[in-house]
């Protein structure tokens, strides 16, 4: 943790319906962006200390995600099925996916023989039933036999 402290300016979100600008206050922050402990934020009110205002080149590079949230990995022949072959993730796709995505559950196709009830089941009962609503809303997919939906749909036997 750092003893360096600094102030950054954040604006406080204006009511509704108001003309008024929205207000500038400033908040407490040390050289990593994490708001200073209480202790800190009182004793400088108390002793009017006034940290100097971070500046661009004091911040610290923050790492940008995907605008969705996920990190999908390569689309190449390492991560992802051809059509022919069932157009889905590959286990090294996966493999990919989760590297990228701590905490993420993703699994690859339930294609072999699984016992009734079971989880694997219990899988591919739910991807039919999603991918069954997915033959609803894109019909020219269903129509054709040779469409990623299609050819997914035939490896996870549905």
């Amino acid at each position: 943790m750092s003893n360096k402290y600094y102030r950054e300016e954040i604006y406080r979100p204006r009511p509704k319906f108001s003309d008024t600008r929205p207000k500038k206050i400033f908040k407490i922050v040390n050289e990593d962006g994490e708001t200073a402990p209480r202790s800190i934020i009182e004793r400088s009110r108390k002793n009017n200390i006034i940290y100097p205002i971070k500046k661009e080149e004091d911040r610290r590079p923050r790492i940008k995600k995907a605008r969705g949230g996920d990190v999908m990995p390569k689309r190449n022949k390492k991560n992802f099925r051809p059509t022919k072959s069932g157009a889905g993730m590959t286990r090294a796709g996966v493999a990919a996916y989760r590297r990228k995505n701590p905490g993420s559950k993703l699994k690859t196709a339930v294609t072999g023989k699984v016992k009734p009830g079971s989880k694997a089941a219990n899988r591919r009962k739910s991807y039919c039933a999603r991918s069954a609503g997915q033959m609803k809303q894109f019909p020219k997919a269903a129509k054709d036999p040779n469409s990623r939906l299609r050819q997914a749909r035939r490896r996870w036997k549905c």
